[in-house]
């Protein structure tokens, strides 16, 4: 396990995106809190959310797809 997926900011906010969403290449899409770090996941590029691959508080790993943006 590398870390825990987070997709809103705080409990109970809405979150960073959702599908659907037009997303700029550089904004935070959710967050991944890796030995009490929080890091801020950027969207690789610009284009719409088709689909979030992990829920909120989800262990992820290296290399796992998190979000798809077409």
């Amino acid at each position: 396990m590398v870390g825990t997926a987070y997709l809103s900011p705080a409990p109970g906010s809405r979150p960073f995106v959702e599908v659907g969403a037009t997303v700029k290449e550089g904004q935070t899409i959710l967050i991944i809190e890796a030995m009490k770090t929080m890091n801020q996941i950027p969207a690789p590029r610009s284009g719409k959310v088709t689909e979030i691959l992990v829920e909120d508080g989800a262990p992820v790993e290296y290399g796992e797809a998190l979000v798809i943006i077409e």
